[in-house]
């Protein structure tokens, strides 16, 4: 399936009216066999941005489509300049209080899987295991010719090397490690190729208008049959690779919990939506739930 490049939304019917209360999660949770499917508000808290919230990276830039990253040497180049300054912003990041909730869910018992829509890296950080990329991760780099996929520190030497000069200052780092830079900066920079065939690289990531892989999206599917429960966490679902697996669930009876302090694309499909900060919430959750056996 490809993932359209939806940047946007406009809610129809009765909205679902949004609460402060936790109890409701809370006893889903207790039962546990919860899947967990967070987005990029979860990593706010860990001063990367998320793409449509008050303050998201799309009300000043329109993220790089897989179709212009692909036909244009120019977009390439522009990728790869503010990339290079945003991915060092986004390694250097830390786990929040919501990501360490998680993974103390997690390692309680009350949680069947952890699937995230982030390419930051972050859940890992905090100690969650076998968390399922669904975007990918920007600390992996692929070769659009021979496919091999190497580390993004490995890349990121090579950049270095060959742009000693480049100097310019980061500025409004955006959820997919792109950042804003002068036209004349970015006209400065040198792009290399793969070293073992010459071949375009790319982030190890899906860029809006690409493909999710077919495997990946069906691993989430079964993810979200062997699941109890859906909980969102920080995501507007507004594009269809994440929002498809919230109707998956309510097609099957299965609760729907959100967690964000917009109303979201999934709404129509969630038992409750809690507007509260990520942070906050789950930490509350993770104090309210006791350790259980597996």
């Amino acid at each position: 399936m490809r993932m359209r490049p939806t940047l946007s939304w406009t809610p129809t019917g009765e909205p679902l009216a949004a609460t402060a209360s936790l109890d409701e999660v809370t006893e889903v949770l207790t039962a546990g066999g919860v899947l967990v499917l967070s987005g990029a508000g979860l990593s706010t808290e860990s001063g990367i941005p998320d793409y449509r919230g008050d303050t998201g990276s799309l009300r000043r830039h329109t993220p790089m489509t897989y179709q212009e990253f692909v036909s244009s040497e120019d977009g390439r180049q522009r990728y790869w300049a503010r990339s290079h300054l945003g991915w060092r912003t986004i390694a250097r990041a830390q786990p929040n209080s919501g990501h360490f909730a998680v993974t103390q869910l997690q390692a309680r018992g009350y949680l069947s899987g952890v699937l995230t829509q982030n390419v930051d890296g972050l859940h890992q950080a905090a100690g969650t295991s076998d968390v399922v990329e669904l975007h990918g991760s920007l600390d992996w780099v692929i070769c659009l010719g021979c496919k091999r996929t190497s580390p993004r520190e490995d890349l990121d030497r090579r950049l270095r090397a060959a742009n000693p000069g480049f100097t310019a200052e980061a500025t409004h780092i955006n959820p997919d490690g792109d950042v804003e830079l002068p036209a004349d900066a970015v006209r400065q920079f040198v792009v290399v190729d793969c070293v073992e065939c010459g071949g375009v690289l790319k982030p190890d990531v899906v860029f809006f208008g690409e493909n999710v892989p077919a495997e990946r999206v069906r691993r989430c599917y079964q993810l979200v049959d062997s699941a109890e429960a859906v909980l969102v966490l920080g995501s507007s679902l507004t594009v269809m690779s994440g929002l498809r697996f919230v109707r998956h669930a309510a097609k099957a009876d299965k609760p729907v919990l959100i967690v964000n302090h917009s109303p979201t694309r999934g709404d129509s499909h969630a038992r409750v939506r809690v507007a509260l900060p990520l942070g906050l919430a789950l930490t509350d959750l993770a104090r309210r739930l006791p350790d259980r056996l597996r």
